[in-house]
């Protein structure tokens, strides 16, 4: 599929018009409805997070709070990547996956942040990013475990038609894989019941977004 041109604003709306596929790019309204759902989405992890009794407080240089501000910049850089394939990817399939993590990922951030305001902790923090691992995971270039390169996401918002379906298939599977690598570390060090309950939801639903993932790449290669 051809990219419409676009403004400086790379969420703008753009004119709906098929492109020699016969395919035509997100309307205004879709993008619209999605950004309502990564709000909604933020909400309520904000509200999950408010609703948690809190019988620890996690100091700065803690595991918790490692792992909270580390998984946050982690998953704002998929929900990046979701709204590139949201609004530019051809497969319907592909679409949806981006839709799912979006709004999935968005809810986490903000049961996270809710977390550091309710420790009293900075949504930054002092510690340098990957401190809290034991395993001492590098920081590679400054990004974390499976994070993609800036040059990556500048080729992801480049590419057209099917091409952006196959980056943002690839760069999502890698991301994930470094995703559950940090929440396994995260699991295998913390005590912190709700910090456990949402790591383990994160590892379960980012596992079975592998399999899509990876069934979507052999449906893109075609």
């Amino acid at each position: 599929m051809t990219a419409p041109a676009t403004t400086d604003n790379e969420y703008d709306e753009v004119e709906a018009v098929p492109d020699e596929d016969g395919r035509a790019p997100a309307r205004r309204y879709g993008v619209l409805a999605l950004a309502a759902l990564l709000v909604v989405g933020l909400l309520l992890g904000y509200a999950g997070g408010l609703l948690t009794p809190r019988l620890t407080r996690p100091g700065d240089a803690s595991v918790e709070a490692g792992f909270a501000r580390d998984m946050t910049t982690h998953h704002a850089q998929a929900v990046e990547m979701s709204l590139i394939a949201y609004r530019s990817a051809t497969l319907p399939e592909v679409r949806q996956i981006a839709v799912d993590i979006a709004t999935g990922q968005q809810g986490e951030i903000g049961a996270m942040q809710t977390w550091l305001r309710e420790w009293q902790l900075s949504p930054t923090g002092s510690q340098p990013p990957m401190s809290w691992m034991s395993d001492g995971a590098a920081v590679k270039d400054g990004l974390m475990p499976g994070m993609a390169t800036p040059q990556q996401m500048a080729s992801l918002r480049d590419a057209k038609g099917i091409e952006v379906d196959r980056q943002f298939l690839a760069l999502m599977y890698n991301h994930h894989l470094g995703g559950i690598h940090m929440i396994d570390a995260a699991l295998a060090e913390t005590d912190n019941a709700e910090v456990v309950r949402v790591a383990q939801t994160m590892k379960a639903t980012q596992q079975s977004e592998l399999n899509n993932l990876r069934q979507l790449q052999a449906q893109a290669k075609g």
